[in-house]
């Protein structure tokens, strides 16, 4: 499940309950530093800004597209918070438009209207978080590692069905990763 970092780029997907660390620009900073690699596309998760298009969804009832699609926006709005806290970090908007050999942001939203009726776009549902856009994110880039930074900690025993399961990745990730050399890093510990 678990695979070493080697090789050229990486997919990193910052979990969104990583922003309430004041060093998360530093920390993310030094350990951005310590990767064997200087070509890294960032994934936002949505925390917060993600968790309230949740709360909106269930008092109004908006339902999953139309929640999936507000959700979005604020990972926009985390893409450009993460790269306000790296310095010379670009904001790009697919994995097509990322220059390796750089650390970048992907803004999840516009990735995902590009991506809109391609084979193996991801469902509209709250079954798809930003552990699944990061996958999705990384197959599409042609980057076969990817990296969640999270605010727990997977055992090396637990599957991505099983971590699913558990709520530590979204429901569609055993199936967006497939394929992937995936990663779990407890941030909060680092």
């Amino acid at each position: 499940m678990r695979a070493a970092e080697t090789g050229s780029s990486i997919v990193v997907k910052v979990g969104g309950s990583l922003y309430d660390l004041p060093d998360l620009g530093p920390r993310l900073h030094r350990w951005l530093l310590s990767r064997e690699t200087d070509s890294v596309l960032l994934v936002p998760g949505g925390g917060a800004l993600a968790d309230a298009v949740r709360e909106l969804d269930a008092t109004h009832g908006l339902g999953e597209e139309t929640g999936h699609w507000l959700a979005l926006r604020a990972l926009t709005v985390a893409a450009h918070f993460l790269a306000r806290l790296l310095p010379d970090c670009a904001v790009v908007s697919h994995p097509d438009r990322w220059r390796r050999g750089t650390i970048a942001v992907l803004d999840a939203r516009a990735f995902a209207i590009a991506d809109e009726g391609k084979p193996g776009a991801l469902p509209r549902s709250w079954a798809v978080t930003s552990d699944s856009i990061a996958a999705r994110a990384a197959r599409v880039g042609g980057v076969r590692r990817l990296i969640l930074l999270k605010s727990v900690t997977i055992p090396d025993n637990i599957d991505w069905p099983e971590a699913a399961r558990r709520g530590w990745v979204d429901e569609f990730f055993p199936t967006a990763a497939v394929e992937l050399e995936v990663r779990s890093v407890n941030f909060k510990e680092f």
